[in-house]
């Protein structure tokens, strides 16, 4: 298909460092790929494991927006700005690094691992005053349909972003179809298979691929298979 681009879950970049398992989308750290270094504005989207009572050590990011989506256990998060946090499975984490931020996460837990999602988004305004917020989501709003978990409007459900993108999360069953409509002209949508089985205009994934593709008003988007999640970030395509 023109205009698309697939991303099997076999071919993500890897690193295993004992404490932490990640498998990069995009060229990330130690993985470089000069073919996958970005979709648009969407730069980063890191799956990852991190070992019980282990975690990331106070490092700095700028002029980046950083949304965390945990799958599985409790994130413990701080940072320059005085914030200490938990984040769960059903919440959404936002940072907006603007001129400099630094922050730690840790796993909370000491019997079992932490799972997240780590995405990072090019803004359309750089050196703003960095920002930090999470929210706590009703995950039974989204069965069999997709609920709003990022945008670029404040007053919008979810968090928000300095940037003209929308991120949905769904759960659907077997044999659920459903449309999305692009809500900005040129923007572009990436989607990621959390687990199960989809079919998103005629291409067919499985957990943990990923889909890309652009020049389009909607999608058709088709759940094979029951118990199905999907995270569909919708970015700009040009600029930064």
């Amino acid at each position: 298909m023109e205009n698309t681009i697939l991303h099997k879950s076999n071919t993500r970049g890897k690193a295993n460092h004992g404490w932490l398992e990640s498998r990069h989308t995009f060229s990330f750290a130690n993985y470089h790929n000069q073919e996958r270094m970005n979709f648009g504005v969407l730069r980063v989207l890191n799956d990852d494991k991190v070992s019980a009572g282990m975690g990331f050590s106070t490092h700095h990011h700028d002029n980046m927006e950083i949304i965390s989506i945990p799958l599985e256990g409790d994130l413990e998060h701080k940072d320059s700005m005085g914030n200490t946090t938990v984040i769960k499975s059903g919440d959404i984490q936002v940072m907006s690094a603007g001129t400099g931020i630094s922050h730690s996460e840790y796993n909370k837990n000491k019997d079992k691992l932490v799972k997240f999602l780590q995405i990072w988004v090019f803004p359309n305004k750089r050196d703003i005053k960095p920002r930090y917020d999470q929210i706590t989501l009703d995950e039974k709003t989204r069965k069999n349909k997709f609920q709003q978990i990022l945008s670029p409007n404040p007053d919008d459900e979810g968090v928000w972003i300095q940037q003209d993108a929308w991120f949905h999360l769904g759960n659907f069953e077997k044999g659920i179809s459903t449309e999305y409509k692009i809500k900005k002209s040129g923007n572009g949508v990436y989607a990621f298979l959390i687990r199960g089985n989809a079919t998103i205009e005629n291409q067919k994934l499985e957990t943990r691929d990923g889909f890309g593709i652009w020049d389009i008003n909607q999608i058709n988007i088709k759940s094979d298979s029951d118990d199905t999640e999907i995270l569909l970030m919708e970015v700009p395509m040009f600029g930064s």
